[in-house]
């Protein structure tokens, strides 16, 4: 084994460290008041909505994320050539399908962030107009902690996505070798972002 530097240990510990202040804000958010029952009432209408819609997106997502990364993994190991196979040491069908799994966890870490996000941003809706009432400090807090979860997960999950995919392709061993197998992380979480961007749930 040729041993990772210390500095790697960066990434994933950031990534922890990450989740745990998303989990905070998540709870300081869901334990604040929702204002009046008719506030309550409109806000559980606006959730219901955005649930369904959610469910519909991220379902249809998913279905075009499987089907996109058979293609990739069929492409990929069709086109490599036996040179590029033999410099990272696994065979064209190996690269191919290591390359369509990277791209499935970074479409599923991509997903789950923005699931969450968009879930919390919802509930954080209502919480919001009823810090109004109080004062705008407050509304502008609630707001910012609301929107902040969604970029915060995006990060932490993109870090612990690429560093479980590092050593399950044998990135402790080999570190030089994993991150040409581990391309397919970056597309995946792209494709998610782009097809939710373009649907309206982001």
């Amino acid at each position: 084994m040729t041993g990772l530097p210390g500095i790697f240990w960066v990434v994933p510990v950031a990534g922890v460290v990450t989740i745990i202040f998303a989990i905070f804000l998540i709870r300081n958010i869901l334990k604040r008041p929702t204002g009046t029952p008719r506030m309550k009432e409109i806000g559980d209408i606006i959730f219901q909505g955005a649930w369904a819609f959610l469910k519909r997106q991220y379902g249809t997502i998913a279905m075009y994320a499987i089907v996109v990364a058979v293609i990739i993994g069929v492409l990929v190991g069709v086109l490599t050539s036996p040179a590029e196979a033999a410099s990272v040491g696994v065979s064209k069908l190996g690269i191919g399908w290591r390359t369509a799994i990277a791209f499935l966890v970074g479409a599923f870490c991509s997903g789950l962030a923005g699931f969450i996000g968009m879930y919390i941003a919802v509930k954080s809706n209502v919480r919001c107009a009823a810090a109004a009432q109080r004062s705008l400090s407050e509304a502008v807090n609630v707001a910012l902690r609301g929107g902040a979860v969604s970029g915060f997960l995006i990060t932490a999950l993109s870090l612990i996505g690429v560093t479980v995919i590092f050593f399950a392709y044998g990135g402790y061993d080999k570190p030089g070798i994993a991150p040409h197998l581990i391309v397919g992380f970056g597309f995946g979480a792209s494709f998610v972002a782009l097809f939710a961007q373009l649907g309206g749930g982001i």
